[in-house]
């Protein structure tokens, strides 16, 4: 053999580890003095393969002791988390100007060392961190997800926002996070603060419900209104002509309305006529507003109507205002009003309507007990006379007890117009029933009053004889009978139940009629809206609607229905009365 070692004893690349050789003058590693040994002896030795072994047992232990080293250490680093105090969790107000870190921990601020393992930017005031025991910031948590919601009051020019506190404590000073820095927050908006509630972190946007804004104007028109031509006349002079003819009215000095009061028995198209003013003037706005000589003269004390971008309708419903918790109710007018000016301020005009007005502007009262009307009354009021003139805000007030209103809102210079929606006459039905009963929808063939006119005459035909129907006073429409104190018994006949909502319910079941008669014959020919149908859905509409009201209440309840008596002792159905005599008949024979 020409070399010392056989390849099949030949030295493993473990022997050029560092545990054979010594470092900076230390003692030889033990394989390496094994090495040592096999190079002296002779080739032929018997003693080369006992050695050999020798060196690979120990290249085995030295193994096994490296993993049992690393196990040892990861165990050991273990022990030492588990025995270790717990980190603090603090929040970040920012820097110092030596760099050091402002932080709070447990309502406690501190000025503290951070982790040069850390970036500058990785730290933003709000941020939740960790800090260990010797209080050295060593971990930024990013923004915690909890915190109280308060609403901006003010702010203030360096930027700090001032907000509402609990009920009956003055407001509170608060900086924004970095997050918040260049954000374009607006008085009444909601912020979430940290949970030491001393940095701004996040903007909430509010929800509709909130805002009271609907998402876009409405889109109904004056000609989805049908029978109420005197009330949508009164509503545009008062809306349209001042904007229409700026200029004749600044001639006149004529003070622009503040607001108007729309009242009636409930379903005669209140609300209908407040989204129509709401889009009629909206799509005049978006019409006329770079022509000047549409609007009135910029140099106006008023805004500007040709500073006006658009509408917007914000749709309050009077009990939502209503709060069990003292001066939450005062509040939310507040606001309701800051919005529509917030809005104003931003180029849109405000439309400002509030359903059921009657349940938070009630009559004040001298009582004992806390009446929300005595402190919500006034502050509506106040709010009314912050408003300079139509073209910042249009509040339309709808109510069915327009009796109920504390006459403070109602005087001149607050509403300025009261407009009645009544009750639809003759004439009236027959516009509302021809917005429902169009040429485009099929009708039934056979019919007596259908076959003898063209297609287009058709729903006139109907509805002459559907009104004559309703508006006749026989026994048949008869629906209460009204008891007074002096002994004289009135009667109301079905015409003087008829509203919009009535008519379009009506016209609603006649169609469910004919669907259904098309459904169970699919094959049958002429299948449509019928007389027939007509005529069965007002037996059912005025038969579903005997739900009346006890004796003592029944004068309250019928000036509901525009219908003003006094002294009314009882009232009582004909209907019922008739169902009654049929049962004794029946019984009799």
């Amino acid at each position: 053999m020409s070399d010392r070692l056989s390849p099949s004893h030949s030295v493993p690349d473990e022997s050029r580890s560092p545990l054979s050789q010594g470092a900076g003058g230390s003692p030889p590693s033990l394989l390496a003095l094994i090495d040592q040994c096999l190079a002296s002896l002779p080739e032929g030795d018997g003693r080369v393969p006992l050695i050999y072994q020798i060196r690979h047992r120990v290249l085995e232990q030295s193994a096994s002791f490296q993993q049992q080293d690393k196990e040892f250490k990861k165990l050991q680093s273990v022990v030492e988390k588990l025995t270790a105090p717990a980190n603090r969790v603090g929040t970040f107000l920012g820097h110092s100007d030596d760099l050091l870190a402002r932080v709070i921990v447990g309502g406690a601020e501190y000025y503290a060392n951070i982790d040069p393992r850390l970036s500058e930017d990785s730290l933003k005031s709000g941020h939740q961190v960790l800090v260990n025991e010797a209080f050295v910031v060593i971990r930024s948590l990013g923004y915690d997800q909890n915190g109280p919601v308060v609403k901006i009051r003010e702010i203030l020019d360096d930027g700090r926002l001032r907000v509402d506190q609990d009920l009956g404590r003055s407001g509170n000073l608060i900086q924004r996070a970095d997050e918040l820095l260049s954000s374009d927050l607006k008085v009444g908006e909601e912020v979430r603060l940290d949970p030491t509630m001393h940095l701004a972190v996040e903007r909430l946007t509010p929800s509709a419900s909130q805002t009271h804004v609907l998402a876009d104007l409405p889109t109904v028109t004056w000609k989805d209104i049908g029978g109420q031509e005197k009330a949508i006349a009164a509503i545009r002079r008062s809306i349209e002509h001042p904007l229409l003819h700026g200029s004749l009215f600044q001639q006149y000095a004529f003070e622009q309305p503040k607001g108007f009061l729309l009242y009636g028995p409930p379903g005669c198209g209140k609300t209908l006529i407040g989204k129509a003013t709401a889009a009629s003037l909206g799509r005049l706005l978006a019409d006329h507003v770079e022509k000047e000589s549409v609007f009135p003269p910029s140099d106006s004390p008023a805004f500007s109507a040709s500073q006006i971008t658009g509408g917007i309708f914000l749709h309050i419903k009077g009990p939502e205002i209503l709060n069990m918790w003292v001066g939450e109710s005062e509040r939310m007018v507040r606001d309701i009003f800051a919005q529509a000016r917030a809005h104003r301020k931003e180029g849109k005009l405000p439309f400002l309507f509030i359903d059921e007005a009657e349940s938070i502007l009630g009559t004040r009262r001298a009582i004992r007990s806390y009446n929300v009307a005595n402190t919500v009354v006034p502050m509506f009021c106040a709010e009314l006379d912050g408003i300079e003139s139509l073209t910042q805000v249009v509040v339309i007030l709808a109510s069915n007890r327009p009796d109920l209103i504390d006459p403070a809102i109602l005087r001149s210079g607050r509403i300025d117009r009261k407009i009645k929606v009544g009750r639809p006459d003759r004439q009236a039905t027959k516009e509302i029933l021809r917005i429902y009963l169009t040429p485009d929808l099929p009708y039934a063939s056979g019919d007596r009053f259908i076959d003898t006119v063209g297609p287009h005459a058709i729903p006139d035909v109907l509805i002459e004889e559907l009104v004559e129907q309703l508006f006749q006073r026989h026994e048949d429409n008869r629906v209460l009978a009204i008891r007074l104190r002096n002994g004289r018994r009135d009667v109301l006949y079905r015409q003087n139940f008829i509203s919009g909502a009535v008519l379009a319910g009506i016209v609603r079941r006649a169609k469910e009629l004919a669907i259904e008669r098309a459904i169970d014959s699919p094959d049958a020919k002429g299948v449509g809206l019928s007389l027939d149908d007509l005529t069965r859905a007002v037996e059912d509409e005025f038969r579903e609607s005997e739900i009346f009201p006890p004796d003592d209440s029944a004068e309250e309840w019928l000036k509901l229905l525009d219908y003003q008596p006094e002294q009314v002792v009882g009232v009582s159905s004909f209907q019922a009365q008739d169902a009654r005599r049929d049962r004794v008949a029946s019984s009799i024979i």
